[in-house]
């Protein structure tokens, strides 16, 4: 991939329609608890939220789209999840 290819994929901001996938432990409460997180950080579509257990259980993925203002944003977000001890993956 070209310099040019990697500058053309970079996120404009800001990004009314950005996407995060939360993937961590299966608990009660884990969805509630990544809402609550990314609303401090974010304004939260709801209207885009889903929810997934694997296969086996173990781990639940929460989907759900925010509005995107900054790269710092998204680090605070990535940061405060991982910070819960519950999160194993933020995509």
């Amino acid at each position: 991939m070209s310099e040019a290819d990697v500058k053309s994929h970079k996120i404009e901001f800001p990004c009314a329609d950005y996407p995060i996938k939360v993937i961590g432990d299966t608990v009660v409460g884990f969805k509630d608890m990544v809402i609550e997180v990314l609303s401090k950080h974010a304004k939260v579509d709801l209207s885009t939220l889903a929810e997934r257990q694997s296969k086996e259980g173990k781990y639940t993925t929460v989907q759900l789209h925010i509005v995107a203002e900054s790269e710092n944003q998204l680090h605070d977000i990535n940061s405060a999840l991982r910070a819960t001890g519950i999160v194993k993956m933020v995509l």
